[in-house]
């Protein structure tokens, strides 16, 4: 995305890109242009380190480079083993997995098939020309990838080429949202709404199947937007609605910031929406600074969930899916958060989202996981548990959605991979009641991973489940993986 930092942030930042250790799992926070990322913590410097002296061992007894070690399945255990060492045991994962390559490899090859939808991923579009947006390198690198060659920082990155590797090749996500955001600034649009529906159309023509869905981006309060949608109803329509009630999300001085709830402004929406049977909107919400207050003073209410439970009730028809899962805290250390996580069992505006359905008595509600996820997973995975379980606990694991805001932070797989090996502390699961999440491909992360969003979008993952029906990405990627295609663990956005 592109940054709004402001002058003084840039010059403590960098590429991630080019500057960040290419990790399998980031060690640092990485932004993604609309925040500063904070310096990598003592613990985060301790992983890296751990990482490091693991991979070397390794890749030594298999003949090969640590980075090109670091690349493959074994990898990404040891990142996971270190983060253990670290964080305690919230990963699984053995030292088989790191020590003995085929099995580490044998373990991939069996969880490959997963279905698994990301519900969040963005790019570029061609003409996009703002270098600006190249800052998301440097706050990747530091925090995240400090091995990133500079020189080879360019836009193509986040562009469409480089997000068909990264997603469908170098993960295992087998279809992905295409998604975008409005801003007050239209040249800083990403992918105007038509080139959404264009980029989604091309890639499932190619692929011969339905590999790709694609938002239409909701501006209430501009001038003409619902004429805009019912233009988009009748021309292209979208596979869901994507919305900011904050208005422009990086700006605050957004000029168009609105409520779910407004019965005035938003209801004939929905009616248009359920009558056009595109019944998904996905809000941006949460991801906010510890001075909101005062920094986004008079906006900052916009980005919480105190409009989600009338709209949701008012229109039962409607499914209403939190982006980000409405975590608030953003720039602050994630230790503070899980600190008072384990003081309170709350979580800002994340455990209010998940008191809503038993709150309020209603059943479309969704938490998704993109960038709140990320972020935690890898600074404080007790944080990423405790977020996880605090979902699931008041909304059903059938009500939270995988999105990972790629391919802002790179390739999706290592947060796949994450999600795959965690689990709730057992201390955790008996103070908080929460209930353990269980293997990588058991019920809880299948449904986590696609099944709850196959539902929303009326995807059918079985389609995706025999190797005798491969369309043609699912053979590029074979083909890709045989001619030795490998992670490059490179990260893009910001670091510190």
């Amino acid at each position: 995305m592109p940054h709004f930092l402001s002058d003084d942030e840039l010059q403590r930042i960098k590429h991630a890109q080019s500057s960040a250790f290419r990790s399998p799992v980031p060690t640092q926070i990485i932004s993604n242009g609309e925040f500063s990322p904070l310096p990598q913590s003592p613990e985060q410097k301790q992983v890296e380190g751990r990482i490091k002296e693991l991979a070397d061992i390794q890749a030594k007894r298999q003949g090969m480079s640590r980075r090109r070690f670091l690349g493959t399945a074994a990898g990404m255990a040891t990142a996971f083993m270190a983060m253990n060492e670290v964080f305690g045991p919230v990963f699984n994962v053995n030292q088989a997995e790191a020590a003995e390559p085929d099995r580490a490899d044998a373990r991939a090859a069996s969880l490959r098939d997963q279905f698994i939808l990301d519900d969040q991923t963005h790019f570029v579009h061609d003409g996009f020309a703002h270098e600006e947006l190249l800052g998301l390198g440097l706050f990747a690198a530091e925090n995240w990838n400090p091995a990133m060659d500079k020189s080879k920082l360019s836009l193509a990155s986040f562009k469409f080429e480089n997000y068909v590797r990264e997603i469908f090749l170098n993960s295992d996500t087998k279809v992905a949202l295409l998604s975008g955001a409005p801003f007050d600034d239209p040249s800083w649009w990403l992918l105007p709404n038509e080139q959404i529906r264009e980029a989604v159309d091309m890639i499932n023509r190619v692929a011969g199947g339905r590999r790709m869905l694609g938002h239409f981006v909701i501006t209430p309060r501009q001038d003409g937007w619902l004429d805009k949608v019912d233009q988009a109803i009748e021309t292209m329509p979208p596979d869901s609605w994507k919305g900011y009630t904050i208005g422009d999300p990086l700006s605050a001085t957004t000029r168009y910031p609105w409520r779910l709830d407004d019965e005035k402004l938003m209801y004939p929406f929905y009616e248009k929406a359920i009558k056009a049977g595109i019944n998904t909107l996905c809000i941006h919400k949460g991801l906010m600074p510890a001075d909101y207050k005062e920094s986004w003073k008079g906006v900052w209410e916009h980005n919480t969930h105190v409009d989600i439970a009338k709209a949701a009730k008012d229109w039962p028809q409607m499914n209403f899916v939190i982006y980000h899962g409405c975590l608030r805290p953003f720039l602050e250390k994630p230790d503070q958060t899980l600190a008072e996580f384990e003081e309170t069992g709350n979580i800002d505006w994340s455990t209010q989202l998940a008191q809503i359905p038993a709150e309020h008595g209603v059943s479309n509600v969704y938490a998704e996981l993109g960038t709140s996820f990320a972020t935690c997973a890898t600074a404080n995975p007790r944080l990423a548990a405790a977020l996880v379980g605090t979902f699931i606990k008041g909304m059903g694991a059938d009500h939270v959605v995988w999105g990972t805001d790629s391919v802002w932070y790179g390739s999706p797989q290592w947060q796949i991979e994450a999600l795959r090996r965690l689990e709730i502390p057992d201390d955790m699961q008996a103070k908080h009641g929460f209930a353990p999440l269980g293997p990588a491909k058991g019920v809880v992360k299948s449904a986590i991973f696609g099944y709850n969003s196959a539902n929303l979008y009326n995807v059918s993952p079985s389609a995706f489940a025999n190797p005798l029906e491969e369309d043609k990405l699912a053979v590029l990627e074979r083909e890709y993986r045989a001619n030795g295609g490998f992670r490059n663990n490179a990260t893009y956005g910001y670091v510190a």
